[in-house]
């Protein structure tokens, strides 16, 4: 009878000892842990991205543990940072959370700059934009930010024209001269590669060109580059407010742009994802 009552007692000490290490295994979100766990929630290639700098050796050198959760979604990504399922997530550009903060009521915060992903305009049946003809059907994004952004980038290929203040979440009833005529179809953006065939021109996102096999800077007929007008489409780093000062968090934003990082980036996508390393104050101006 002793022998069993000391198995049980130890049994017992084991149970105890397994419960406190899961307990210091929470991330910051669950604010009990000793260890720099944190949680980022992303998709498709900033997952990819993420995992490797998981295991880089520059989150070694940092003292940084990630834990990388692959949820799709953008709206479903926020949400999850909004419900602390996730600490950090990274997917988004500036006009993006700007939308859905506006939209949702959230207080989302952006604390450090990744990279421009530029959009372009594809086509499969022309290979110059010279080549458009009156009345050319465009496929653009049925979201608000990437709707917009689709739009300034058509007015800076030179065929429309958008009004001075237009905005991070402009429409096309916004727009003030359409000299072809251009007519706009709405799209889930997550279709453009495959209504190529179907439309004159697509405004697509480089993320989802990716995705399509399509590389922006050499399959497209124009492209963003980095600039004053592409500020809101820089993408960043968001977390909840109470962590926007939180030092671990904040060293996410080094550790994307450490060399190992980039290094790996630009050969992984073939320089689509272009580096952006300023204050975020730059981007409010």
């Amino acid at each position: 009878m002793r022998k069993r009552k000391w198995i049980i007692s130890l049994t017992a000490v084991a149970a105890l000892f397994l419960a406190a290490c899961e307990e210091k295994s929470e991330g910051v979100a669950g604010e009990e842990s000793d260890d720099k766990v944190i949680v980022v929630g992303s998709q498709a290639s900033d997952a990819q991205i993420w995992r490797f700098i998981a295991e880089s050796d520059a989150a070694k050198e940092a003292g940084i543990v990630l834990e990388v959760e692959e949820i799709d979604g953008g709206p479903q990504l926020n949400i999850s940072t909004v419900d602390e399922e996730v600490d950090v997530n990274a997917f988004q550009s500036l006009a993006y959370l700007e939308s859905f903060n506006a939209e949702s009521g959230e207080k989302l915060t952006a604390f450090a700059t990744t990279y421009l992903e530029p959009m372009g305009v594809y086509s499969d049946k022309y290979t110059s934009l010279d080549e458009l003809p009156d009345g050319a059907e465009i496929a653009i994004a049925d979201n608000p930010s990437n709707a917009s952004r689709g739009l300034l980038l058509l007015q800076k290929t030179g065929l429309i024209t958008l009004p001075d203040d237009f905005g991070a979440l402009g429409t096309m009833s916004d727009i003030i001269e359409n000299p072809k005529s251009l007519k706009f179809i709405e799209i889930d953006d997550t279709t453009g590669p495959r209504i190529l065939p179907d439309v004159d021109i697509a405004l697509i996102s480089n993320t989802i060109a990716l995705e399509g096999g399509l590389n922006v800077l050499n399959d497209s007929l124009f492209y963003e580059e980095v600039g004053e007008d592409t500020k809101n489409n820089i993408n960043i780093l968001v977390t909840q407010p109470k962590n926007a000062d939180n030092e671990e968090i904040l060293k996410l934003g080094e550790l994307y742009h450490s060399e190992e990082v980039q290094t790996y980036i630009e050969k992984e996508f073939g320089g689509t994802k272009v580096p952006v390393q300023v204050e975020l104050t730059e981007l409010e101006k």
